[in-house]
């Protein structure tokens, strides 16, 4: 398993469409990109998947941008990494062989695992709260 660079930048910039969501004010490519330092050609693809997806919405124009289509508590990390990079674990595994069924039942645990650990983390967890999140030396 490993995860793109693509599945990280679409976590930063939906974080910080979460931070403002419900605002009124939808947000512009040039300022997510600046903000979450993604380079803006490449976020604009990010976009649009996530668009397709339907975890944001988007308007055109000149007061056009960039929202989350539901509350931050209801976008699984699950969601994400699945609509950006599909599987979270593939494998293609036989029963073959005197190991083979074990080997295959435990690669399913394990991705059955992952997939539970990813859908307990919804993108409102990756806003920063205050002073919970500091760590101290």
């Amino acid at each position: 398993m490993k995860l793109s660079v693509k599945v990280e930048y679409a976590c930063r910039v939906l974080t910080q469409l979460a931070k403002h969501y419900g605002s009124p004010d939808l947000a512009h490519i040039e300022k997510l990109a600046g903000k979450e330092a993604v380079p803006a050609n490449y976020l604009v693809q990010i976009l649009s998947d996530l668009r397709n997806g339907g975890l944001i919405t988007s308007r055109r124009g000149k007061q056009g941008g960039y929202a989350l289509a539901r509350a931050p508590e209801a976008i699984s990390l699950y969601e994400i990494v699945s609509l950006v990079d599909g599987d979270l674990l593939e494998f293609s595994s036989t029963v073959d062989g005197e190991s083979g069924q074990r080997v295959s039942n435990i690669w399913k645990e394990v991705r059955a695992d992952l997939e539970a650990k990813t859908r307990s983390y919804t993108l409102d967890m990756f806003l920063h709260k205050g002073a919970e999140d500091m760590y101290y030396i």
